[in-house]
């Protein structure tokens, strides 16, 4: 039996275990009687950035148990092994801890047992599988779900370091899948026919945490020393970054102070532009941003256009507004329609275009009592809470379907 390290309330404790295993229990609770249990095969980390899968699969946890696999992280000389552990909202984190110089053939055969190690000792048996990488299926293909769901939230073949396969993977997890949600309406046109069963679900607020930011809260120490006005943005700095749009503007207005807030992935730290101006204060808790975007004067969305931001749904978009902030964007399509349309996000590309922007937002949208009001009225209509129920009445239905057209065949 491969080690599960586990701090997991969900373990089964009444099989033997080997002696070199490490077991931690809490009482068990969290749990639901008939539900179905949700597994989540995801190449993000739960712990990385508090984004999409979090602000959903947080919500199903309150109903049902929750198992969210991630990519495995690799370390020279490490035994195969599983990480488990209970995050406070009910999720259950399982990460595969790997040796080094596996060959890709090595890696799926270990994740295939890890995840068989973990239904076997959390008990689980009816399932849903729930998709955010086609890559996972490489290791999952044998297991027997009741139900299929693949929440495409980007386009993973346009990002830097996609496989070469994962559009092919794609192509089969789309042949699985009982229900498909995409994380923004482009990526639903591009997606729609692909499939019988798609649902464009945007990316959603909660608007009572960014709300927050509204007001005056206390400075983050990084933060309260960097002079007016501060244009901000946070979210992942990685190639979707225009890094000379972010650039132009420092040198354009030296007197704009820009704070970068997130981690910095798969480009070279060395290609950020560096100016006086310009303050990267690193990756910080969700729980901690509305403490940094109160003490901004603007938001930005400093996307680049490329293969990677082609079908993005930023979901800092409603955030940054929910906070109160004039927000500033290139023109991304998902942006642009719908807040750019309602005038809610001033849209603008290249650096004097851009420029000219932040500076009527800092005049005109920063202190317009009826801009806020028609961002409040948006976004009364676009809380998690809601995507979250339409998407579960969506996946019940489709599951409901397939489960239907099981018996049929199978008394006919």
């Amino acid at each position: 039996m491969t080690a599960i390290t586990s701090t997991n309330p969900f373990l089964n404790q009444s099989e033997k275990r080997e002696p070199n295993n490490i077991y931690v229990f809490e009482p068990r609770e969290n749990t639901f009687d008939n539900a179905t249990d949700i597994v989540c095969l995801s190449h993000l980390r739960w712990d990385f950035v508090y984004q999409r899968p979090q602000h959903l699969l947080s919500r199903c946890a309150r109903e049902r148990r929750v198992f969210f696999f991630e990519e495995p992280l690799f370390a020279p000389g490490e035994t195969v092994r599983l990480d488990v552990s209970m995050r406070e909202d009910g999720v259950c984190v399982a990460t595969p801890r790997l040796p080094e110089g596996l060959s890709e053939t090595e890696i799926q055969r270990a994740e295939k047992k890890l995840i068989g190690d973990l239904f076997r000792e959390c008990d689980i048996r009816d399932h849903i599988l729930w998709y955010y990488t086609p890559a996972a299926l490489t290791f999952t293909r044998h297991l027997e779900p009741i139900g299929v769901v693949y929440d495409c939230m980007d386009e993973l073949t346009g990002f830097k370091g996609a496989a070469p396969n994962l559009g092919q993977l794609e192509a089969e997890l789309l042949s699985r899948a009982d229900v498909v949600f995409t994380g923004g309406r482009s990526l639903y046109e591009a997606k729609r026919h692909s499939h019988s069963n798609v649902h464009a679900c945007p990316s959603s607020i909660d608007a009572e945490h960014f709300g927050q930011a509204r007001r005056r809260l206390e400075e983050p120490a990084n933060q309260a020393s960097i002079p007016h006005p501060r244009l901000g943005f946070f979210g992942v700095i990685d190639e979707r970054l225009d890094c000379d749009l972010l650039a132009g503007i420092a040198d354009a207005r030296p007197e704009w102070q820009l704070i970068m807030i997130g981690p910095v992935v798969k480009i070279d730290e060395s290609m950020l532009p560096k100016r006086s101006n310009i303050h990267y204060l690193g990756a910080k808790q969700y729980k901690d941003l509305p403490a940094y975007i109160s003490g901004w004067d603007a938001a930005l969305l400093l996307f680049a256009h490329n293969d990677s931001t082609r079908f993005i749904s930023p979901t800092k978009t409603p955030e940054y507004l929910a906070a109160g902030k004039p927000v500033v964007s290139t023109s991304i399509v998902d942006v642009v329609s719908p807040y750019g349309e309602m005038g809610l996000v001033r849209i603008a590309d290249g650096v004097a275009e851009f420029v000219a922007a932040i500076e009527a937002a800092l005049k005109e949208d920063a202190n317009s009592a009826e801009w806020l009001r028609r961002v409040d009225d948006f976004l009364a209509r676009e809380s998690w809470d809601s995507t979250w129920l339409r998407m579960m009445k969506l996946m019940d239905s489709a599951i409901g379907a397939r489960s239907a057209g099981q018996v049929a065949n199978a008394s006919a």
